[in-house]
């Protein structure tokens, strides 16, 4: 195989694998629920939000500051509380992606239609 075939294989291999890393129009059954306790709750990159569980795993909404949340609000309503996540799951594992965030029944966050 010459290497200009390599490096097509390569370059529609590698588009194929980060295509499916993209989180488009999730639905429910995209997602597995995981509930955790709330331990903290701040500011990550690009205007997401992190939230915080006790064994310093964290989970995220993307660009929820532009999605009219707020870090205080968020402190008053789920700090130190269960909640509910429903997190993104790729062919290779769950992500940290928060596709619905509810608390006692309540839908705080969704991206589902």
């Amino acid at each position: 195989m010459n290497s200009t075939i390599k490096k097509l294989a390569l370059i529609l291999t590698t588009s194929f694998l980060l295509s499916g890393c993209l989180i488009q129009d999730p639905k429910p059954e995209d997602c597995v629920t995981k509930e955790i306790t709330v331990t903290a709750i701040e500011e990550g990159t690009s205007f997401d939000i992190v939230i915080k569980e006790k064994k310093d795993d964290f989970y995220y909404i993307n660009r929820g500051l532009e999605q009219g949340l707020t870090i205080e609000g968020l402190k008053e309503q789920i700090m130190n509380k269960k909640v509910n996540l429903q997190l993104y799951k790729f062919w290779f594992g769950t992500s940290e992606h928060i596709s619905q965030l509810t608390v006692d029944n309540n839908v705080l966050f969704t991206e589902f239609d």
